[in-house]
């Protein structure tokens, strides 16, 4: 069979994504490998290649398979109503974040089946079942229509990481010099664990592994390791350094099998406050840089999203970082309900932490989360188009247009102009007008935001 796995690009009015990075397609690499052995299978990541019609006519393929988030639901529908006009005959398969907790957005004529949950060894199956014409009856994690009843079968969980068999990063090869997050260029993905033992409200990630930190042996890590190319990897992990004990060990097994890259992960302040000495080991063998959810600049900002750590943890977190010499990817949110007086405040939090690189998201009420249900009662839009993070689903206490602007004002006023020029020096030479452009591009849309409402 021909197989086809799409990673979609964003929709026109949406904010961020490829245009600020691109990770490389790892779920998509992960279900190409378990079903590539006596398949033809290919990759398009529409990211970067935006030529549907070329590559569906030139392929022809007999299975198309799209993952989504939450924010491109309104896009892969379309896709599908493409493909389907194209070829009702390709039987077209849906699966990723979203479809796993709101599968019913995605009961469409358009798509034959949805995917819920781990997707690798049930999509296996589903090819089986095609190649050899038998029903689809008993399969677990996924919905279809049979006859006119829909089935809805849910997933079973997998506790094993290890389980799976390494990413299909061949088929990616004529993309992988354009993945990359900011000056780490270009960069390879690598998913080492996977949940979380925290219960954020507006995270859904740590119920899809039913509260359980799942984690791969560091020895199958370091084996995959080995066989990538780039000399940037970022984990893929929704929190990489919870156990410090395996992280140690991984730590020492890189060291051992002499690989040297530079690595770029996710870590709670708590985590890394509770672990200090797990930064400098890890700074030993090539941590670059840390992606830390410091969310808010007061205690009851934590406490409303029950994120469980303190603005005390933040700053000791933050000093750990500069004093191991380590890059941080600070990431806050902002509340629709900020005054401007908030939003100063915010300003002058930040400038005195003396960060480099400061991100800021809003408030988003994602489908399948706690906060998403308490408050979806209240939402001003339900455009998934506008689930970017950046965008507000719900109400501002600022009009909509001073809120966008003091948003904006955040990105430039927060760090200091030396600690801008530092990060910009990162860069090559060459990229950096691309990315002076890049920034007003994204500027410009973050203040007229107000007027896809």
């Amino acid at each position: 069979m021909k197989i086809l796995l799409i990673q979609p690009a964003k929709a026109q009015k949406t904010i961020g994504g490829e245009d600020v990075f691109i990770y490389e397609p790892l779920a998509l690499e992960y279900l190409a490998s378990g079903v590539k052995g006596g398949h033809e299978v290919r990759i398009l990541d529409m990211r970067l290649d935006k030529d549907l019609d070329s590559e569906m006519q030139k392929f022809r393929p007999d299975v198309v398979g799209i993952t989504a988030y939450t924010v491109h639901v309104n896009t892969v529908k379309k896709l599908f109503n493409k493909i389907k006009t194209i070829d009702p005959g390709i039987f077209t398969v849906v699966g990723g974040h979203h479809a796993t907790v709101v599968p019913a957005d995605f009961f469409t004529p358009d798509i034959d089946l949805v995917v819920m949950g781990e997707g690798v060894f049930v999509f296996r199956e589903i090819i089986s079942r095609l190649v050899s014409k038998r029903p689809f009856d008993g399969i677990a994690g996924i919905s279809y229509l049979k006859g006119k009843e829909r089935v809805m079968n849910p997933p079973e969980p997998v506790t094993d990481l290890d389980i799976f068999p390494f990413p299909a990063r061949e088929l990616t090869e004529k993309y992988r010099k354009h993945y990359f997050s900011e000056w780490m260029r270009p960069l390879a993905s690598i998913r080492t664990s996977k949940g979380c033992p925290n219960r954020c409200n507006f995270c859904a990630l740590w119920k899809l592994t039913g509260g359980k930190y799942l984690k791969r042996k560091p020895e199958n890590i370091v084996r995959e390791l080995s066989q990538i190319k780039e000399k940037y990897v970022f984990f893929a992990d929704d929190e990489s350094m919870v156990d410090a004990r395996r992280m140690k060990i991984l730590a020492e097994l890189i060291k051992e099998a002499g690989i040297k890259k530079r690595y770029f992960l996710y870590g709670r302040s708590d985590t890394i406050v509770k672990n200090p000495e797990l930064i400098k080991i890890w700074k030993d063998i090539g941590l670059e840089r840390v992606f830390v959810g410091l969310e808010f600049f007061r205690d009851e900002d934590l406490k409303y999203i029950n994120k469980g750590s303190t603005v005390e943890n933040n700053q000791e977190a933050v000093k750990i970082l500069q004093s191991n010499d380590i890059e941080i990817y600070a990431s806050f949110i902002v509340r629709p309900d900020f005054s401007e007086e908030d939003f100063k405040d915010f300003i002058k939090y930040c400038r005195g932490l003396e960060l480099s690189f400061p991100s800021f998201s809003v408030l988003t009420p994602l489908p399948g989360t706690d906060f998403y249900e308490e408050v979806k009662s209240s939402l001003i839009t339900t455009d998934y188009d506008l689930f970017d993070f950046i965008h507000t689903e719900l109400p501002t206490k600022l009009p909509l247009k001073e809120f966008f602007k003091n948003l904006n004002s955040l990105y430039f006023d927060a760090k200091s102009p030396g600690k801008s020029i530092s990060f910009m020096m990162k860069y090559p030479l060459k990229e950096i007008p691309s990315l002076i452009y890049l920034t007003m591009k994204v500027s410009k849309q973050m203040k007229n935001a107000y007027k896809d409402y």
